[in-house]
């Protein structure tokens, strides 16, 4: 049986926010999103979350979440005094694996496979996360005894001379059996300069028990840094970026700078993919084989076929895209936009929940809305479709070969047949037969004698 406690009731006020700190975020999702991502990982039976600063708030973020159980901290009296007000929710089969694990929502990054490591240190007894660090100043230290088990933790202030040479220090993470958590959580008291139930008295606890305390360390140095300003935030976010970067460097994706790559969410590459400077991918990403990403694009939750290019300062969200199309520069692909293999949209269209055909383009200056585009058409620049009526969204339909002139307008609902064309200027209010030519704009006229008026002063 496992417990998972996670610690969320701080104020955060070096953040000068009114946000709680655990909501900040960080690539794309607060940090407490991380804690829960890598916690659930580990399949535990019961998430207990400890609010307090902004309770309503944190519990509001995560209320479509149903396997968490929230514990309210007031007034925040330390670390331990967290964990006490969680112990209602713990659950037990009075069983010698019961564990009961302690996380911290604002140290976002503590991945999994350290977690597990953390798991089996424990082996009957108690554990804790330690870090090696070369300058532990201003840490407690991890002392431990002849045969290697932590003895206790000594505060950086309390440690004689032989104790601030300890490089080891105590991350506040552990891992504990339930059962005995709850009776030395009931033990610790407050007898400190801060007035404080501290968590790390435990340790000492489970010594004068007789219980073994080991330790783990994590698999790198940043999984247990935290974030007390905007300063660490923003550090942070940078470790993390270089290391997905690294990461996606190692699955063979070719990234014009490591240092200017940005991803809030989950990128998924197929072989020989190109990513230029400056691209953000939200949400989920799929990029097949052989896809370029010029500089500056924004990517959310879409799904780019193998060998198409998306040119620089193009924005995709929820949108799908073919093989070898062709997308941008500046081009805008919202929600609900399908287009076909070997399409072109050029700079400065946008499209929205319409289907681009195969080889049809539309490349300058268009907007394209609720439309059924066929394959192998070509719609002139300044080309729009109105789709609303301030009502309602009505569809467009062009079908195979047809030509758009430039400057038209389409008033949906409305239908172009296969290999027709529109003049340039055409505003099509009626359906538009087959193989034919339709145009709307009124015979050209030169009025004799006009004067252009002069301006008044």
């Amino acid at each position: 049986m496992l417990n998972i406690v996670i610690l969320a009731a701080g104020l955060g006020k070096r953040m000068q926010s009114d946000l709680p700190k655990v909501l900040h975020p960080l690539a794309g999702k607060p940090m407490l999103a991380h804690v829960l991502e890598n916690a659930r990982r580990l399949n535990p039976d019961r998430i207990v979350i400890v609010v307090g600063h902004g309770a309503e708030l944190v519990q509001a973020a995560f209320a479509d979440q149903a396997d968490l159980q929230f514990a309210l901290q007031r007034p925040q009296q330390g670390t331990g005094h967290a964990v006490q007000q969680a112990v209602p929710f713990l659950l037990e089969q009075r069983a010698a694996q019961d564990s009961t694990l302690v996380l911290y929502g604002d140290v976002p990054l503590v991945q999994t496979e350290t977690l597990r490591r953390l798991l089996d240190a424990r082996a009957g007894g108690m554990a804790v996360l330690t870090e090696t660090l070369p300058d532990p100043s201003g840490y407690g230290r991890i002392v431990r005894n002849a045969q290697g088990l932590v003895q206790r933790i000594v505060e950086h202030k309390d440690a004689n001379a032989q104790e601030q040479a300890i490089n080891e220090v105590n991350t506040g993470i552990l891992v504990a059996p339930t059962a005995e958590l709850k009776n030395w959580l009931s033990r610790v008291d407050n007898k400190n300069a801060q007035g404080e139930y501290y968590l790390t008295d435990v340790v000492g606890l489970a010594v004068h028990d007789g219980v073994a305390v080991n330790a783990a360390q994590p698999g790198a140095s940043w999984e247990t840094l935290g974030v007390n300003s905007r300063a660490q935030q923003a550090g942070l976010e940078r470790i993390w970026q270089s290391e997905q970067a690294r990461r996606q460097l190692e699955l063979g994706v070719t990234l014009a700078d490591p240092a200017r790559f940005d991803l809030r969410g989950s990128l998924a590459c197929g072989r020989d993919v190109f990513i230029d400077v400056g691209c953000v991918f939200e949400g989920r990403v799929e990029l097949a084989e052989g896809v370029r990403v010029g500089p500056h694009c924004v990517l959310k939750d879409a799904r780019i076929g193998a060998g198409t290019h998306i040119d620089a300062f193009s924005h995709i969200q929820d949108a799908v895209v073919a093989d070898q199309a062709r997308i941008g520069p500046y081009a805008r692909l919202r929600p609900g936009a399908d287009i076909g293999s070997q399409a072109h949209v050029g700079n400065f269209v946008e499209i929205k929940k319409s289907r681009l055909g195969e080889g049809s383009k539309v490349n300058h200056l268009s907007y394209v809305g609720d439309a059924q585009i066929g394959a192998r058409v070509n719609i002139g620049a300044g080309t729009i479709t109105c789709n609303y009526d301030g009502v309602n969204k009505s569809l467009t339909v062009i079908e195979d070969d047809a030509f758009i002139g430039s400057d038209s307008q389409l008033v949906a609902p409305v239908r172009v047949g296969q290999g027709a064309t529109l003049g340039a200027g055409t505003t099509l209010t009626r359906d538009a037969p087959a193989g034919q030519l339709t145009i709307s704009r009124p015979a050209q006229q030169t009025i004799k004698g006009w004067v252009r008026p002069d301006k008044k002063t």
